[in-house]
């Protein structure tokens, strides 16, 4: 058992976690005591190695599901093959960059159906649980882009402020039942994928690392830092003890400033 058993007994469901930000939620939701199940489309033995390496260093039970968030069908499943779930982090998540009039159809269905759908979908099957249960917690991944927009992202951040609306609705269908919802909301999160983008950042703008995070990529994120998956993970563990009973249906920025401007 985890040195911090905060969430003892609790089974969390975390989408889109063999990597980045769901990765580092697993980590720190592991290790404040909850049996945590991993998730992504791909059925790797490395995927599971992933979820057996985690249990172990957190002392915890921990497992993979593989299943296609973009398939209703397949975000039911994974809430029936996880047993149970009392805390449901909706994480999984892609993005594409295109003006809206060149944004090609394909990629704003697989944006919406995965950043969004995806979140009601799985919420919608494991609700049942958490009501009988008189306890749950939904934990939305949204985004920065979810309270404010940005040029040629038109699906994420239409799905980003739909996430934010559907953990609102969630939050008041189940009040006073002992489930609460809530959305964090990133900005810059220092991810492999993001750390990847830094070299073609740099030629691109022809700047060495340092000026490129700052001027390009941290522009507007006024403390100058990324946020990291830990802070994430925290965030959420928060959100799923005692002290955060009574806060549902809000958003909480980790975003260096970002949304305040």
């Amino acid at each position: 058992m985890s040195s911090d058993a905060t969430l003892a007994g609790r089974t969390a469901v975390i989408t889109g976690s063999n990597s980045g930000i769901g990765l580092g939620v697993a980590h720190e939701l592991a290790r404040a005591g909850a049996s945590v199940v991993l998730n992504s489309f791909t059925d790797r033995d490395e995927d599971h190695a992933l979820a057996e390496a985690l249990g172990r260093e957190h002392g915890a039970s921990a497992r993979y599901i593989a299943a296609d968030m973009a398939d209703p069908d397949a975000c039911h499943a994974l809430i029936e093959k996880a047993g149970r779930c009392d805390i449901l982090v909706n994480n999984a998540g892609i993005q594409h960059v295109a003006p809206i009039e060149d944004f090609p159809r394909e990629k704003w269905d697989a944006i919406i159906a995965i950043n969004l759908s995806s979140a009601f979908h799985a919420t919608a099957a494991a609700l049942p649980g958490m009501k009988a249960a008189g306890w749950g917690r939904v934990v939305n991944i949204a985004s920065a882009h979810g309270l404010t927009a940005s040029p040629y992202k038109a699906a994420y951040i239409a799905a980003k402020h739909g996430l934010v609306g559907l953990t609102k609705t969630t939050a008041l269908e189940v009040a006073g039942q002992g489930i609460t919802a809530n959305a964090i909301c990133p900005g810059y999160v220092l991810t492999p994928i993001v750390e990847s983008q830094i070299p073609d950042q740099m030629k691109t703008h022809g700047m060495d690392r340092e000026t490129v995070i700052k001027e390009v990529m941290l522009a507007r994120q006024p403390s100058g830092e990324f946020a990291t998956v830990e802070q994430i993970g925290g965030t959420a563990v928060f959100l799923c003890t005692q002290a955060a009973a009574q806060i549902t249906g809000t958003t909480i920025s980790v975003d260096g400033g970002w949304t305040a401007l």
